[in-house]
């Protein structure tokens, strides 16, 4: 069987950084991280505090020469990924593992269009409730990974990463349907983030107020009826199961959408309600919560621009 040994992490947000961390203990892994030249100059000043415990990742700039990783962790934001794909360019051999993190139902497909299906594991992150501040990231749930191969097979490339994930005590899941799991998560992200962005609020919101939650179950059940119409086939007690979740996580965590509106920074909204949106008019369901949704974010993501002339 593969043994993965040599590891390139691109993304370090607040769910790039916590499963880094975890990487960078196992002695017999290499981790190279990678980033631009002024980050890593900004990163290696400042260091990085995951949970108090600082960490000096080993950085390369993408023009670096190197030798392909093992496995290549994709943790950036949605709109990052057509430049993400040239910075790990160098990584990427006959015999390398892409395994992309992002949030949605499309990178693996954005990724493997580039380097090759076969060398993609679908995957997704579930519970992890970590925060990035500078280059402070705290979590009291790291969660789980989530992954598998499309066709569900117990590939050699699956049992590289279940044997990598093991050393580095990262909690993982290899689910009976991968494609299952990851527009669950999709419908997830569509309701959570999207609602905790407009209301700019952590999760003990959720747990609380019972108007804050029906608006997720309201954004997800859109998802519900267009999975419907592919033959992913979620149902309702599929919101029941990421409540029960959610209703776990510290009441102080954010999502990272809600982070991205509260920094002032581009939020996935098009990767989340665009294609909600997108997708409802193919097959004719009508989706007007994740069109209010998609409006609303649209204007916070101006708001520091629209101040200047007000």
């Amino acid at each position: 069987m593969m043994k993965i040994k040599k590891v390139s992490l691109i993304g370090l947000g607040a769910i790039g950084a916590a499963y880094g961390s975890k990487l960078n203990e196992v002695e017999s892994i290499s981790l190279k991280v990678i980033a631009s030249k002024d980050r890593i100059e900004r990163y290696s000043k400042q260091g990085f505090d995951v949970n108090g415990k600082k960490y000096n990742f080993d950085f390369i700039s993408p023009e670096e020469d190197i030798e392909p990783a093992d496995l290549i962790l994709v943790s950036v934001k949605y709109h990052h990924l057509k430049h993400t794909i040239e910075d790990m360019r160098k990584h990427v051999g006959p015999n390398t593992i892409i395994l992309s993190l992002l949030n949605g139902i499309s990178s693996e497909e954005i990724l493997g269009n580039e380097y090759g299906m076969r060398k993609m594991l679908y995957a997704m992150c579930v519970a992890i409730d970590a925060v990035r501040e500078g280059t402070n990231i705290k979590f009291s749930n790291i969660g789980k990974i989530v992954f598998g191969e499309k066709d569900n097979t117990y590939s050699e490339n699956v049992l590289a990463v279940e044997e990598l994930f093991d050393k580095a005590e990262i909690p993982y899941e290899i689910p009976e349907n991968i494609m299952r799991s990851l527009w669950w998560k999709f419908m997830v992200n569509v309701g959570i983030n999207q609602v905790s962005a407009v209301l700019r609020a952590p999760y003990g919101v959720f747990q609380k107020s019972n108007k804050a939650l029906g608006l997720i179950k309201n954004s997800m059940e859109e998802v519900i009826e267009i999975s419907k119409k592919i033959g992913i086939n979620l149902e309702i007690k599929d919101i029941d199961e990421f409540i029960n979740i959610m209703m776990e996580l510290s009441p102080n965590g954010k999502t990272s959408m809600c982070q991205d509106i509260e920094g002032g920074r581009k939020t996935e909204v098009d990767m989340f309600a665009g294609t909600i949106y997108k997708l409802g008019l193919e097959h004719g369901v009508n989706t007007p919560v994740n069109k209010m949704l998609y409006d609303m974010i649209k204007v916070l993501e101006q708001m520091d621009e629209i101040k200047k002339y007000t």
